[in-house]
């Protein structure tokens, strides 16, 4: 009976479905949540680390004066690295997360907390394979167009069950749209955010950008090619692997690489670096 399957099966299961490049279906025991489930899985499965930047190679960015989430839309490094950002959550390809594992490359997801629901399991192996689950809301609003008290159950609910889901609270936010106003930066305080993480260029996966074309790249300086810090937004949608196969491949043949941006972020704005910098 599924109801009754012992935990070291479905630690075995697990281990079997991350092996094989799937991710694991596991159900909890009667009574048991999913957190307990994940929580004997992770023991199993080590999580992905990627490296530091080098000392003295770049500058993190600096807290907000007014004590609210810094924004954030590139990092000040001398090294020819790049970070890969995707948001939303609403394509599902293992194909992706096989390569993600495969290839070591580190990424970040700004979840729609929304999508969760159904496919729980698709970010927790994604997770597994290196990437954060920090905050893009829970239903993708325009920020700039709800009232305080509608902006924090955006961001706090979807954190809420982004915590709930994989056992650790987002410390990052990413407005949807790229559109907040000082509300938004107040009550993502208030949700446990100490940073909100912008873009300055785009890969239009999957879709046509303005004046670049299908699967085109932009930058939001209206330059072109890649630049050292540059954080990169993309989106999940159907054909993930092979765009993100095909652009990965351009981000290395120009001499660049993917690094993980909570290593270029300090403490005090959501990321794993020290407080006094890259020293």
């Amino acid at each position: 009976m599924r109801g009754k399957t012992p935990v070291i099966a479905m630690v075995a299961a697990g281990v079997l479905g991350v092996a094989a490049g799937g991710w694991p279906v596991v159900r909890a025991q009667a009574g048991e949540s999913g957190p307990t489930t994940r929580s004997q899985l992770a023991a199993a499965v080590a999580d992905r680390t990627f490296p530091a930047p080098k000392p003295g190679s770049w500058t993190p960015p600096k807290p907000a004066q007014d004590g609210l989430p810094a924004i954030v839309n590139t990092i000040d490094t001398q090294e020819r690295v790049v970070f890969l950002t995707i948001d939303d959550g609403y394509e599902y390809d293992a194909e992706f997360v096989n390569l993600v594992r495969k290839e070591k490359v580190p990424i970040m997801t700004f979840l729609t907390s929304r999508y969760i629901d159904g496919h729980g399991q698709y970010f927790w192996a994604l997770n597994r394979a290196g990437s954060p689950m920090e905050n893009h809301t829970v239903g993708h609003p325009d920020m700039k167009t709800l009232g305080p008290d509608a902006q924090k159950k955006e961001i706090c609910e979807a954190s809420d069950a982004i915590e709930k889901q994989y056992g650790r609270r987002p410390t990052l936010f990413r407005p949807p749209f790229g559109s907040y106003n000082e509300t938004t930066r107040r009550v993502a305080k208030d949700c446990g955010v100490k940073a909100l993480i912008l873009w300055s260029a785009e890969y239009y996966n999957g879709t046509a950008g303005p004046g670049v074309g299908f699967n085109g790249f932009a930058r939001g300086d209206g330059g072109q090619g890649f630049k050292p810090g540059d954080i990169i937004l993309m989106h999940f949608r159907k054909g993930l692997a092979g765009q993100f196969r095909a652009f990965l491949d351009k981000i290395r043949k120009a001499g660049f690489r993917p690094a993980a941006l909570e290593n270029y972020l300090p403490r005090s704005l959501g990321g794993n670096a020290p407080d006094q910098g890259g020293a």
